[in-house]
């Protein structure tokens, strides 16, 4: 696959009208951090409505699970409306769909602790604050996460002092 385009991505999960929060990496990029990320997580809505178009978009994209013994299958909706990880390639790029994160934290669980963002022309997404964001990664503790969150809680010393 070519360079991952985040970007265009997302305006496809926009131009469906799924509901989305974009968490992880990208969510720290969008918010000024200076991190490297390999893929695009997201927290969705699991009603059975944005699931189907979800379900609808991921065609478009070709998406297909990444993991070694997974490749080639492709979601269905009895995977999209759990509460796991569904780790998937797309031909935009790596795209994790996550019913939830955290402590068991769903799309509605987070929606009050998240900002919509314009991030390019007519392109608004809902995004993870910094604030939260940081507290999941600490909690969660992996070798990325341990990396990312010096630079997280600079960038978010850098936004409150602005």
């Amino acid at each position: 696959m070519e360079t991952p385009n985040y970007l265009a991505l997302l305006r496809a999960l926009r131009r469906k009208r799924i509901n989305f929060i974009v968490v992880g990496g990208v969510a720290g990029v969008l918010q000024g951090a200076p991190i490297a990320t390999f893929d695009l997580d997201v927290v969705h809505s699991r009603t059975p409505q944005n699931v189907n178009r979800l379900l609808a978009v991921l065609e478009e994209l070709g998406a297909q699970y990444r993991l070694p013994g997974s490749r080639g299958r492709k979601p269905e909706r009895s995977h999209l409306i759990s509460p796991g990880h569904q780790l998937l390639t797309t031909r935009l790029g790596p795209l994790d769909l996550l019913g939830t994160i955290g402590n068991g934290q769903g799309y509605d669980d987070l929606i009050g602790d998240t900002k919509e963002l314009a991030i390019g022309r007519g392109l608004n997404v809902r995004i993870l604050k910094l604030e939260l964001l940081i507290r999941l990664k600490e909690a969660l503790a992996g070798d990325k996460d341990k990396a990312a969150l010096p630079i997280l809680r600079r960038t978010l010393q850098e936004i409150s002092r602005e």
